[in-house]
Protein backbone atom coordinates (compact mmCIF):
# COMPACT_ATOMS: atom_id res chain seq x y z
CA UNK A 1 0.00 0.00 0.00
CA UNK A 2 1.27 3.42 -0.99
CA UNK A 3 -0.26 5.62 2.06
CA UNK A 4 -0.42 9.51 2.01
CA UNK A 5 2.20 10.37 4.67
CA UNK A 6 0.28 11.54 7.11
CA UNK A 7 -2.02 8.48 7.00
CA UNK A 8 1.17 6.17 7.70
CA UNK A 9 2.28 8.57 10.68
CA UNK A 10 -0.78 8.12 12.36
CA UNK A 11 -0.75 4.59 12.10
CA UNK A 12 2.82 4.85 13.54
CA UNK A 13 1.27 6.52 16.34
CA UNK A 14 -1.53 4.05 17.26
CA UNK A 15 1.30 1.22 17.20
CA UNK A 16 3.38 2.88 19.64
CA UNK A 17 3.77 2.04 23.35
CA UNK A 18 1.08 4.84 24.37
CA UNK A 19 -1.77 3.10 23.07
CA UNK A 20 -2.55 -0.29 25.23
CA UNK A 21 -1.71 -3.90 23.70
CA UNK A 22 -5.24 -4.73 22.46
CA UNK A 23 -5.54 -1.18 20.06
CA UNK A 24 -1.71 -1.92 19.33
CA UNK A 25 -3.45 -5.51 17.97
CA UNK A 26 -6.22 -4.26 16.56
CA UNK A 27 -4.38 -1.79 14.14
CA UNK A 28 -2.02 -4.27 13.03
CA UNK A 29 -4.46 -6.88 12.01
CA UNK A 30 -6.12 -3.78 10.06
CA UNK A 31 -2.82 -3.34 8.22
CA UNK A 32 -2.20 -7.04 7.43
CA UNK A 33 -5.74 -6.77 5.88
CA UNK A 34 -4.26 -4.63 3.26
CA UNK A 35 -7.67 -2.96 3.53
CA UNK A 36 -6.78 0.53 2.54
CA UNK A 37 -9.90 2.16 2.10
CA UNK A 38 -10.67 1.05 6.10
CA UNK A 39 -7.18 2.35 6.87
CA UNK A 40 -7.83 5.88 5.06
CA UNK A 41 -11.08 6.59 6.48
CA UNK A 42 -10.25 5.64 10.05
CA UNK A 43 -6.47 6.99 10.07
CA UNK A 44 -6.53 10.73 7.50
CA UNK A 45 -8.01 12.94 10.14
CA UNK A 46 -9.35 13.48 13.69
CA UNK A 47 -12.90 13.70 14.78
CA UNK A 48 -14.31 17.23 14.64
CA UNK A 49 -17.34 18.39 16.15
CA UNK A 50 -20.70 19.02 13.98
CA UNK A 51 -23.91 20.40 14.41
CA UNK A 52 -24.21 17.34 17.00
CA UNK A 53 -20.60 17.31 18.76
CA UNK A 54 -18.57 14.31 18.50
CA UNK A 55 -19.83 11.35 16.25
CA UNK A 56 -18.60 8.58 14.24
CA UNK A 57 -17.88 5.02 13.41
CA UNK A 58 -16.50 2.86 16.83
CA UNK A 59 -13.18 1.19 16.41
CA UNK A 60 -9.50 2.43 16.07
CA UNK A 61 -8.39 4.95 14.86
CA UNK A 62 -8.50 9.39 15.18
CA UNK A 63 -11.37 9.35 12.89
CA UNK A 64 -13.21 6.89 14.74
CA UNK A 65 -15.34 6.22 18.56
CA UNK A 66 -12.82 4.61 21.11
CA UNK A 67 -10.99 5.17 24.46
CA UNK A 68 -8.34 7.35 23.22
CA UNK A 69 -10.72 9.87 21.02
CA UNK A 70 -13.20 10.35 23.84
CA UNK A 71 -10.36 10.54 26.05
CA UNK A 72 -8.53 12.91 24.07
CA UNK A 73 -11.75 15.04 24.34
CA UNK A 74 -12.63 15.06 27.59
CA UNK A 75 -9.70 15.75 28.57
CA UNK A 76 -9.06 18.70 26.11
CA UNK A 77 -12.74 19.63 27.78
CA UNK A 78 -11.65 19.47 31.01
CA UNK A 79 -8.25 21.36 30.34
CA UNK A 80 -10.88 24.10 28.44
CA UNK A 81 -13.30 24.36 31.64
CA UNK A 82 -10.22 24.86 33.86
CA UNK A 83 -8.91 27.67 31.90
CA UNK A 84 -12.29 29.63 32.07
CA UNK A 85 -13.21 28.73 35.61
CA UNK A 86 -9.84 29.06 37.42
CA UNK A 87 -11.42 29.58 40.91
CA UNK A 88 -12.24 25.64 40.49
CA UNK A 89 -15.49 24.31 42.08
CA UNK A 90 -16.59 23.05 38.44
CA UNK A 91 -19.03 20.76 37.72
CA UNK A 92 -20.56 18.58 34.91
CA UNK A 93 -23.05 16.05 34.46
CA UNK A 94 -22.89 13.02 32.19
CA UNK A 95 -25.70 10.84 30.62
CA UNK A 96 -25.76 7.60 28.15
CA UNK A 97 -27.86 5.94 26.10
CA UNK A 98 -28.65 2.25 24.98
CA UNK A 99 -25.84 2.09 22.50
CA UNK A 100 -22.98 -0.26 22.31
CA UNK A 101 -19.68 0.90 24.38
CA UNK A 102 -22.15 4.29 25.76
CA UNK A 103 -21.74 3.02 29.24
CA UNK A 104 -17.96 2.19 28.64
CA UNK A 105 -17.93 5.71 27.67
CA UNK A 106 -19.72 7.90 30.07
CA UNK A 107 -17.28 5.98 32.77
CA UNK A 108 -14.17 7.07 31.02
CA UNK A 109 -15.24 10.63 30.69
CA UNK A 110 -16.18 10.28 34.14
CA UNK A 111 -12.80 9.71 35.17
CA UNK A 112 -10.74 12.22 33.17
CA UNK A 113 -13.22 14.87 34.69
CA UNK A 114 -12.76 13.64 38.26
CA UNK A 115 -8.75 13.10 37.26
CA UNK A 116 -9.28 16.68 36.69
CA UNK A 117 -10.29 18.26 40.11
CA UNK A 118 -14.09 18.49 38.48
CA UNK A 119 -17.26 17.48 40.22
CA UNK A 120 -18.79 14.88 38.39
CA UNK A 121 -22.62 14.05 38.41
CA UNK A 122 -23.06 10.26 36.73
CA UNK A 123 -26.17 8.85 35.79
CA UNK A 124 -26.35 5.72 37.25
CA UNK A 125 -28.17 3.99 34.18
CA UNK A 126 -28.86 5.30 30.44
CA UNK A 127 -30.95 8.47 30.77
CA UNK A 128 -32.44 10.61 28.37
CA UNK A 129 -30.48 13.61 26.02
CA UNK A 130 -32.74 16.40 27.47
CA UNK A 131 -32.80 15.34 30.86
CA UNK A 132 -28.93 15.64 30.96
CA UNK A 133 -29.37 19.13 29.36
CA UNK A 134 -32.17 19.34 32.72
CA UNK A 135 -29.66 18.28 34.68
CA UNK A 136 -26.64 20.57 34.12
CA UNK A 137 -28.86 23.78 34.50
CA UNK A 138 -30.86 21.94 37.65
CA UNK A 139 -27.72 21.37 39.30
CA UNK A 140 -25.54 24.71 37.98
CA UNK A 141 -23.33 22.70 36.31
CA UNK A 142 -20.72 24.27 34.09
CA UNK A 143 -20.94 21.54 31.42
CA UNK A 144 -22.13 18.29 30.83
CA UNK A 145 -21.41 15.05 28.17
CA UNK A 146 -23.69 12.71 26.70
CA UNK A 147 -22.49 9.45 25.19
CA UNK A 148 -24.85 9.19 22.26
CA UNK A 149 -25.55 8.91 18.32
CA UNK A 150 -28.63 9.85 18.16
CA UNK A 151 -30.75 7.60 15.27
CA UNK A 152 -27.15 6.96 13.59
CA UNK A 153 -27.09 3.13 12.67
CA UNK A 154 -25.72 0.89 15.62
CA UNK A 155 -21.39 0.92 14.52
CA UNK A 156 -22.20 4.55 15.60
CA UNK A 157 -21.53 6.50 19.27
CA UNK A 158 -20.95 9.86 19.49
CA UNK A 159 -19.91 12.47 22.44
CA UNK A 160 -22.01 15.82 22.71
CA UNK A 161 -20.94 18.35 25.04
CA UNK A 162 -22.50 21.02 26.56
CA UNK A 163 -21.89 24.61 27.97
CA UNK A 164 -23.26 26.22 31.73
CA UNK A 165 -26.62 26.83 30.15
CA UNK A 166 -27.64 23.22 29.43
CA UNK A 167 -26.80 23.85 25.49
CA UNK A 168 -24.88 21.99 23.52
CA UNK A 169 -20.97 23.86 22.99
CA UNK A 170 -21.34 26.96 20.68
CA UNK A 171 -18.43 29.64 19.73
CA UNK A 172 -15.86 30.24 20.84
CA UNK A 173 -16.19 27.77 23.03
CA UNK A 174 -16.63 24.90 20.41
CA UNK A 175 -13.52 25.63 18.71
CA UNK A 176 -11.62 26.59 22.20
CA UNK A 177 -12.54 22.89 22.82
CA UNK A 178 -10.92 21.34 19.48
CA UNK A 179 -8.37 23.84 20.02
CA UNK A 180 -7.36 22.23 23.58
CA UNK A 181 -7.76 18.26 22.27
CA UNK A 182 -5.56 19.43 18.86
CA UNK A 183 -3.23 20.65 21.56
CA UNK A 184 -2.60 16.96 23.03
CA UNK A 185 -0.09 15.01 21.20
CA UNK A 186 0.16 12.22 23.25
CA UNK A 187 -1.78 10.11 25.19
CA UNK A 188 0.24 10.37 28.29
CA UNK A 189 -1.46 13.91 27.82
CA UNK A 190 -4.42 12.26 29.08
CA UNK A 191 -5.42 11.25 32.46
CA UNK A 192 -7.39 8.37 32.54
CA UNK A 193 -6.78 7.89 36.25
CA UNK A 194 -10.07 8.74 38.31
CA UNK A 195 -11.06 10.21 41.52
CA UNK A 196 -13.45 8.30 43.06
CA UNK A 197 -14.74 11.05 45.28
CA UNK A 198 -15.22 13.45 42.37
CA UNK A 199 -18.15 11.30 41.59
CA UNK A 200 -21.47 11.13 42.05
CA UNK A 201 -24.22 8.76 40.84
CA UNK A 202 -27.50 10.44 39.57
CA UNK A 203 -31.05 8.36 39.87
CA UNK A 204 -34.73 8.04 40.70
CA UNK A 205 -34.42 11.08 42.81
CA UNK A 206 -33.34 13.81 39.62
CA UNK A 207 -35.38 11.51 37.54
CA UNK A 208 -38.71 12.30 39.71
CA UNK A 209 -37.36 16.02 39.71
CA UNK A 210 -37.42 16.21 36.03
CA UNK A 211 -40.79 14.79 35.36
CA UNK A 212 -42.29 17.19 37.97
CA UNK A 213 -40.84 20.30 36.54
CA UNK A 214 -42.07 18.85 32.92
CA UNK A 215 -45.68 18.27 34.50
CA UNK A 216 -45.92 21.99 35.32
CA UNK A 217 -45.84 22.97 31.62
CA UNK A 218 -49.29 21.57 30.82
CA UNK A 219 -51.76 23.36 29.65
CA UNK A 220 -54.73 20.78 30.49
CA UNK A 221 -57.40 22.44 32.33
CA UNK A 222 -59.48 19.23 33.06
CA UNK A 223 -59.74 17.81 29.59
CA UNK A 224 -56.99 15.38 30.25
CA UNK A 225 -59.18 13.47 33.18
CA UNK A 226 -61.84 13.26 30.57
CA UNK A 227 -59.88 11.63 28.05
CA UNK A 228 -57.48 9.69 30.69
CA UNK A 229 -58.44 6.36 29.06
CA UNK A 230 -56.98 7.48 25.38
CA UNK A 231 -55.15 4.60 23.59
CA UNK A 232 -51.81 5.59 23.00
CA UNK A 233 -48.70 3.31 21.94
CA UNK A 234 -45.47 4.00 23.16
CA UNK A 235 -42.17 3.04 21.70
CA UNK A 236 -38.66 3.64 22.54
CA UNK A 237 -36.65 1.49 19.90
CA UNK A 238 -34.72 -0.30 22.75
CA UNK A 239 -33.58 3.03 24.09
CA UNK A 240 -33.63 5.65 27.16
CA UNK A 241 -37.53 6.96 26.33
CA UNK A 242 -38.26 3.19 28.50
CA UNK A 243 -36.57 5.52 31.53
CA UNK A 244 -39.15 8.46 31.10
CA UNK A 245 -41.93 8.46 28.45
CA UNK A 246 -44.32 6.33 30.58
CA UNK A 247 -44.08 7.42 33.31
CA UNK A 248 -44.48 10.99 32.34
CA UNK A 249 -47.55 10.33 30.43
CA UNK A 250 -48.71 8.71 33.52
CA UNK A 251 -48.23 11.61 35.91
CA UNK A 252 -49.84 13.53 33.01
CA UNK A 253 -53.27 11.85 33.20
CA UNK A 254 -53.12 8.91 30.67
CA UNK A 255 -54.19 5.62 32.37
CA UNK A 256 -53.98 3.67 28.39
CA UNK A 257 -50.28 3.52 27.71
CA UNK A 258 -49.12 0.27 25.68
CA UNK A 259 -45.59 0.36 25.28
CA UNK A 260 -44.00 -1.94 22.62
CA UNK A 261 -42.24 -4.36 24.50
CA UNK A 262 -40.69 -6.15 21.95
CA UNK A 263 -38.35 -2.53 21.75
CA UNK A 264 -38.67 -1.72 25.50
CA UNK A 265 -35.47 -3.61 26.64
CA UNK A 266 -32.32 -1.37 25.90
CA UNK A 267 -30.01 -2.79 23.21
CA UNK A 268 -27.18 -1.22 20.97
CA UNK A 269 -28.06 -3.60 18.19
CA UNK A 270 -31.76 -2.83 17.83
CA UNK A 271 -32.54 -5.87 16.92
CA UNK A 272 -36.32 -4.88 15.18
CA UNK A 273 -35.19 -2.37 13.16
CA UNK A 274 -32.82 -1.55 10.38
CA UNK A 275 -32.29 2.28 11.83
CA UNK A 276 -33.21 3.22 15.16
CA UNK A 277 -34.70 6.58 13.53
CA UNK A 278 -38.79 7.38 14.35
CA UNK A 279 -38.36 9.44 10.85
CA UNK A 280 -38.05 6.22 9.23
CA UNK A 281 -41.43 4.22 8.63
CA UNK A 282 -39.71 0.72 8.87
CA UNK A 283 -38.86 1.72 12.13
CA UNK A 284 -42.61 2.56 13.67
CA UNK A 285 -43.57 -0.20 11.91
CA UNK A 286 -44.46 -2.16 15.35
CA UNK A 287 -45.62 0.55 16.45
CA UNK A 288 -48.20 0.73 13.63
CA UNK A 289 -49.00 -2.97 14.21
CA UNK A 290 -49.86 -2.48 17.70
CA UNK A 291 -52.29 0.60 16.68
CA UNK A 292 -54.46 -0.76 14.23
CA UNK A 293 -54.72 -3.92 16.57
CA UNK A 294 -55.92 -1.47 19.23
CA UNK A 295 -57.22 1.00 17.12
CA UNK A 296 -55.00 3.75 18.87
CA UNK A 297 -55.56 7.41 19.42
CA UNK A 298 -52.09 8.18 18.56
CA UNK A 299 -49.02 5.98 18.04
CA UNK A 300 -45.45 7.77 19.16
CA UNK A 301 -41.57 6.76 19.17
CA UNK A 302 -38.54 8.09 20.17
CA UNK A 303 -34.95 7.57 19.09
CA UNK A 304 -32.64 6.13 21.33
CA UNK A 305 -31.26 9.05 23.38
CA UNK A 306 -35.16 10.36 23.32
CA UNK A 307 -34.87 13.23 21.75
CA UNK A 308 -36.55 13.07 18.76
CA UNK A 309 -40.41 11.54 18.48
CA UNK A 310 -41.96 10.22 15.58
CA UNK A 311 -46.36 9.87 15.67
CA UNK A 312 -48.89 8.11 13.81
CA UNK A 313 -52.54 9.04 13.44
CA UNK A 314 -55.42 7.54 12.09
CA UNK A 315 -56.81 9.95 9.02
CA UNK A 316 -60.79 9.60 7.49
CA UNK A 317 -59.96 6.39 5.63
CA UNK A 318 -59.05 5.00 8.98
CA UNK A 319 -55.66 4.64 8.09
CA UNK A 320 -53.00 4.92 10.45
CA UNK A 321 -50.29 7.76 8.76
CA UNK A 322 -46.99 9.11 9.99
CA UNK A 323 -46.94 12.56 10.16
CA UNK A 324 -43.77 14.06 9.21
CA UNK A 325 -41.65 16.70 11.45
CA UNK A 326 -42.85 19.48 9.75
CA UNK A 327 -46.62 18.51 10.52
CA UNK A 328 -45.71 17.29 14.40
CA UNK A 329 -44.10 20.91 14.49
CA UNK A 330 -46.94 22.89 13.45
CA UNK A 331 -49.40 20.74 15.21
CA UNK A 332 -47.77 21.27 18.79
CA UNK A 333 -46.94 25.30 17.46
CA UNK A 334 -50.79 25.77 17.29
CA UNK A 335 -51.63 23.76 20.42
CA UNK A 336 -49.24 25.71 22.33
CA UNK A 337 -50.78 29.50 21.38
CA UNK A 338 -54.55 28.03 21.08
CA UNK A 339 -54.18 26.94 24.96
CA UNK A 340 -52.14 30.26 25.66
CA UNK A 341 -54.63 32.43 24.14
CA UNK A 342 -57.47 30.75 25.75
CA UNK A 343 -56.24 30.80 28.74
CA UNK A 344 -55.12 34.72 28.13
CA UNK A 345 -51.34 33.01 29.76
CA UNK A 346 -49.04 35.26 27.02
CA UNK A 347 -46.80 37.16 28.78
CA UNK A 348 -46.58 40.09 26.31
CA UNK A 349 -42.91 38.96 25.22
CA UNK A 350 -43.43 35.44 24.12
CA UNK A 351 -41.52 33.97 21.12
CA UNK A 352 -41.24 30.75 18.81
CA UNK A 353 -38.64 29.23 17.08
CA UNK A 354 -37.73 27.37 13.99
CA UNK A 355 -34.87 26.57 11.65
CA UNK A 356 -34.14 27.79 8.69
CA UNK A 357 -34.96 24.69 6.82
CA UNK A 358 -38.43 24.22 9.29
CA UNK A 359 -42.17 24.60 7.68
CA UNK A 360 -42.85 28.35 7.20
CA UNK A 361 -46.51 27.48 8.45
CA UNK A 362 -45.00 27.57 11.67
CA UNK A 363 -44.58 31.75 10.84
CA UNK A 364 -48.44 32.13 9.81
CA UNK A 365 -49.24 30.13 13.15
CA UNK A 366 -47.98 32.63 14.93
CA UNK A 367 -48.92 35.44 12.99
CA UNK A 368 -52.08 34.86 14.06
CA UNK A 369 -51.18 35.08 17.42
CA UNK A 370 -49.29 38.04 16.64
CA UNK A 371 -46.31 36.05 18.39
CA UNK A 372 -42.91 36.82 16.38
CA UNK A 373 -40.89 33.58 14.96
CA UNK A 374 -37.33 33.64 15.37
CA UNK A 375 -35.30 31.52 12.58
CA UNK A 376 -32.19 30.07 14.00
CA UNK A 377 -29.39 27.51 11.64
CA UNK A 378 -30.26 24.13 11.36
CA UNK A 379 -28.80 22.24 14.87
CA UNK A 380 -30.81 22.27 17.90
CA UNK A 381 -27.90 24.33 19.79
CA UNK A 382 -28.65 27.20 18.16
CA UNK A 383 -32.22 27.40 18.68
CA UNK A 384 -30.72 26.40 23.04
CA UNK A 385 -28.79 29.32 22.49
CA UNK A 386 -31.10 32.04 21.32
CA UNK A 387 -33.64 31.12 24.70
CA UNK A 388 -30.39 31.97 26.75
CA UNK A 389 -29.40 35.02 24.93
CA UNK A 390 -33.25 36.39 25.26
CA UNK A 391 -33.49 35.00 28.88
CA UNK A 392 -35.09 37.60 31.38
CA UNK A 393 -36.35 39.69 28.33
CA UNK A 394 -38.17 37.73 26.30
CA UNK A 395 -40.25 34.02 26.81
CA UNK A 396 -39.69 31.17 24.73
CA UNK A 397 -43.00 29.01 24.03
CA UNK A 398 -42.41 26.36 21.59
CA UNK A 399 -40.22 25.87 18.74
CA UNK A 400 -38.22 22.90 16.89
CA UNK A 401 -36.69 21.46 13.60
CA UNK A 402 -38.21 19.62 10.57
CA UNK A 403 -36.34 16.78 11.92
CA UNK A 404 -38.76 15.56 14.71
CA UNK A 405 -37.09 18.00 17.35
CA UNK A 406 -39.44 19.82 19.65
CA UNK A 407 -39.27 21.54 22.65
CA UNK A 408 -41.86 23.29 24.72
CA UNK A 409 -41.15 25.82 27.65
CA UNK A 410 -37.39 26.66 28.73
CA UNK A 411 -36.47 24.17 31.18
CA UNK A 412 -33.74 23.00 29.01
CA UNK A 413 -31.45 23.83 26.14
CA UNK A 414 -32.06 20.84 23.69
CA UNK A 415 -34.91 19.40 21.98
CA UNK A 416 -36.88 17.10 24.10
CA UNK A 417 -39.24 14.03 23.13
CA UNK A 418 -40.11 13.26 26.58
CA UNK A 419 -42.03 16.85 26.97
CA UNK A 420 -43.16 16.59 23.32
CA UNK A 421 -44.55 13.11 23.74
CA UNK A 422 -46.74 14.13 26.55
CA UNK A 423 -47.40 17.21 24.68
CA UNK A 424 -49.22 15.43 21.84
CA UNK A 425 -51.08 13.25 24.29
CA UNK A 426 -52.18 16.08 25.40
CA UNK A 427 -53.59 18.40 22.32
CA UNK A 428 -55.04 14.81 20.98
CA UNK A 429 -57.06 14.86 24.35
CA UNK A 430 -58.28 18.44 23.97
CA UNK A 431 -59.08 17.63 20.41
CA UNK A 432 -60.75 14.52 21.42
CA UNK A 433 -62.55 16.61 24.15
CA UNK A 434 -64.14 18.65 21.06
CA UNK A 435 -64.89 15.89 18.33
CA UNK A 436 -61.86 15.83 16.64
CA UNK A 437 -58.72 13.66 15.77
CA UNK A 438 -55.35 15.23 15.52
CA UNK A 439 -55.65 14.48 12.26
CA UNK A 440 -58.90 16.89 12.11
CA UNK A 441 -56.94 19.09 13.70
CA UNK A 442 -53.99 18.85 10.91
CA UNK A 443 -56.64 19.89 8.38
CA UNK A 444 -58.22 22.47 10.13
CA UNK A 445 -55.05 24.05 10.41
CA UNK A 446 -54.46 23.61 6.26
CA UNK A 447 -57.40 24.83 5.84
CA UNK A 448 -56.64 27.72 8.18
CA UNK A 449 -53.29 28.93 7.71
CA UNK A 450 -52.46 27.18 3.85
CA UNK A 451 -51.17 23.33 2.82
CA UNK A 452 -47.26 23.60 3.42
CA UNK A 453 -45.82 20.37 1.83
CA UNK A 454 -42.19 19.09 2.37
CA UNK A 455 -40.17 16.80 1.97
CA UNK A 456 -36.16 15.75 2.65
CA UNK A 457 -33.67 13.93 0.44
CA UNK A 458 -30.57 12.93 1.97
CA UNK A 459 -27.74 11.39 -0.76
CA UNK A 460 -25.37 9.43 1.90
CA UNK A 461 -21.46 9.86 0.44
CA UNK A 462 -19.05 8.44 2.68
CA UNK A 463 -15.43 8.63 3.83
CA UNK A 464 -12.61 10.74 2.34
CA UNK A 465 -13.87 10.71 -1.17
CA UNK A 466 -17.69 10.95 -0.17
CA UNK A 467 -16.61 14.64 1.76
CA UNK A 468 -14.77 15.53 -1.48
CA UNK A 469 -17.86 15.11 -3.50
CA UNK A 470 -20.29 17.03 -1.60
CA UNK A 471 -17.65 19.77 -1.08
CA UNK A 472 -17.98 19.69 -5.37
CA UNK A 473 -21.39 19.81 -5.01
CA UNK A 474 -21.98 22.58 -2.64
CA UNK A 475 -19.21 24.74 -4.97
CA UNK A 476 -21.02 24.04 -8.14
CA UNK A 477 -24.11 25.20 -6.60
CA UNK A 478 -22.47 28.59 -5.50
CA UNK A 479 -21.20 29.18 -8.77
CA UNK A 480 -23.66 28.50 -11.53
CA UNK A 481 -26.53 28.46 -9.64
CA UNK A 482 -30.27 27.33 -11.05
CA UNK A 483 -31.79 30.19 -12.48
CA UNK A 484 -35.54 27.83 -12.52
CA UNK A 485 -36.31 25.39 -10.76
CA UNK A 486 -39.76 23.75 -10.84
CA UNK A 487 -40.53 25.59 -13.73
CA UNK A 488 -40.59 28.59 -11.56
CA UNK A 489 -38.06 31.68 -11.24
CA UNK A 490 -35.28 31.11 -8.46
CA UNK A 491 -35.82 35.14 -7.35
CA UNK A 492 -33.77 34.92 -4.26
CA UNK A 493 -30.81 33.01 -3.21
CA UNK A 494 -29.27 32.95 0.28
CA UNK A 495 -26.04 31.60 0.81
CA UNK A 496 -25.46 31.59 4.61
CA UNK A 497 -21.54 30.25 3.90
CA UNK A 498 -21.21 34.01 2.32
CA UNK A 499 -24.11 35.54 4.95
CA UNK A 500 -25.33 36.99 1.80
CA UNK A 501 -29.34 37.26 0.46
CA UNK A 502 -28.97 37.65 -3.07
CA UNK A 503 -32.46 39.31 -5.05
CA UNK A 504 -31.43 37.57 -8.56
CA UNK A 505 -33.85 40.16 -10.87
CA UNK A 506 -32.09 43.27 -9.24
CA UNK A 507 -28.80 42.01 -7.95
CA UNK A 508 -28.49 43.56 -4.88
CA UNK A 509 -27.92 41.83 -1.80
CA UNK A 510 -28.60 42.03 1.87
CA UNK A 511 -26.42 40.82 4.88
CA UNK A 512 -27.87 37.56 6.98
CA UNK A 513 -27.51 37.81 10.47
CA UNK A 514 -26.75 34.37 11.52
CA UNK A 515 -23.51 32.55 12.13
CA UNK A 516 -21.68 31.27 8.94
CA UNK A 517 -22.58 27.93 8.03
CA UNK A 518 -22.80 25.85 4.71
CA UNK A 519 -26.17 26.48 3.57
CA UNK A 520 -27.29 27.11 0.17
CA UNK A 521 -31.42 28.30 -0.29
CA UNK A 522 -33.19 28.89 -3.28
CA UNK A 523 -36.34 31.03 -3.28
CA UNK A 524 -38.48 30.76 -6.53
CA UNK A 525 -41.21 33.14 -7.74
CA UNK A 526 -44.30 31.18 -6.34
CA UNK A 527 -42.92 31.14 -2.93
CA UNK A 528 -41.28 27.28 -2.83
CA UNK A 529 -38.13 26.91 -1.03
CA UNK A 530 -35.13 24.43 -1.32
CA UNK A 531 -32.09 23.96 0.52
CA UNK A 532 -29.06 22.15 0.58
CA UNK A 533 -27.02 21.61 3.84
CA UNK A 534 -24.01 18.96 4.10
CA UNK A 535 -25.59 17.23 7.53
CA UNK A 536 -22.56 18.11 10.18
CA UNK A 537 -22.98 14.99 12.05
CA UNK A 538 -23.62 12.06 8.97
CA UNK A 539 -21.79 11.67 5.74
CA UNK A 540 -24.68 13.37 3.92
CA UNK A 541 -26.29 16.17 1.70
CA UNK A 542 -29.37 17.17 2.67
CA UNK A 543 -31.67 19.23 0.13
CA UNK A 544 -34.90 20.41 2.30
CA UNK A 545 -37.61 21.37 0.13
CA UNK A 546 -41.03 23.33 1.07
CA UNK A 547 -43.91 23.91 -1.43
CA UNK A 548 -47.68 25.37 -0.21
CA UNK A 549 -51.20 26.43 -1.81
CA UNK A 550 -54.56 26.76 -0.26
CA UNK A 551 -57.20 24.33 0.56
CA UNK A 552 -60.32 25.32 0.25
CA UNK A 553 -62.14 22.12 0.69
CA UNK A 554 -60.63 20.14 3.31
CA UNK A 555 -62.26 16.70 1.74
CA UNK A 556 -59.54 17.70 -1.14
CA UNK A 557 -56.01 17.03 1.04
CA UNK A 558 -55.51 13.57 -0.61
CA UNK A 559 -55.92 15.73 -3.92
CA UNK A 560 -53.79 18.38 -3.06
CA UNK A 561 -51.17 16.77 -1.82
CA UNK A 562 -50.59 14.64 -4.60
CA UNK A 563 -50.40 17.83 -6.54
CA UNK A 564 -47.79 19.19 -4.16
CA UNK A 565 -46.11 16.05 -4.06
CA UNK A 566 -45.55 16.17 -7.81
CA UNK A 567 -44.41 19.87 -7.60
CA UNK A 568 -41.62 19.02 -4.87
CA UNK A 569 -40.55 16.06 -6.93
CA UNK A 570 -39.80 18.41 -10.33
CA UNK A 571 -37.92 21.22 -8.08
CA UNK A 572 -35.39 18.48 -6.20
CA UNK A 573 -35.43 16.75 -9.74
CA UNK A 574 -33.81 20.23 -11.68
CA UNK A 575 -31.46 20.96 -8.34
CA UNK A 576 -30.55 17.69 -7.62
CA UNK A 577 -30.09 16.09 -11.40
CA UNK A 578 -27.79 19.07 -12.61
CA UNK A 579 -25.27 17.69 -9.52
Amino acid sequence: MNLDPQIQAALNQWLGSEYDAETQQRVQQLIDSQDEKALVDAFYKKLEFGTGGLRGIMGDGPNRMNKYTVGAATQGFANYLNKTYPQGNIKVAIAFDSRNNSQYFAQIVANIFSANNIKVYLYEALRPTPQLSYTIRSLQCQGGVVLTASHNPKEYNGYKAYWNDGGQLLTPHDKNVIEEVNAITSVTQINFEPKAENIELLGEAMDRQYRMALKGLSLDNGFVATQNDLKIVFSSIHGTGITQVPQTLKLWGFNNVHVIEEQAEPNGNFPTVVYPNPEEEEAMTLSLQKARELDADIAMACDPDSDRVGCAVKNHQGEFVLLNGNQIGSLLVHYVLTRKSESQAFSGHDFVVRTIVTTALVDQIAAQFNIPVYHTLTGFKYIGDLITKLEGREKFLVGGEESYGYMVGDLTRDKDAIVSCAFIAEMTAYYKNQGKSLFDALLDMYAQFGFYREKLVSITKKGKEGAEEIAAMMTKMRQNPPSTLGGSKVVVIKDYQSLKSLNVSTGQSESIDMPKSNVLQFITEDGSTISARPSGTEPKIKFYCSVNSPLDDKSKYNETAKILDQKVDALMGDLIGEN
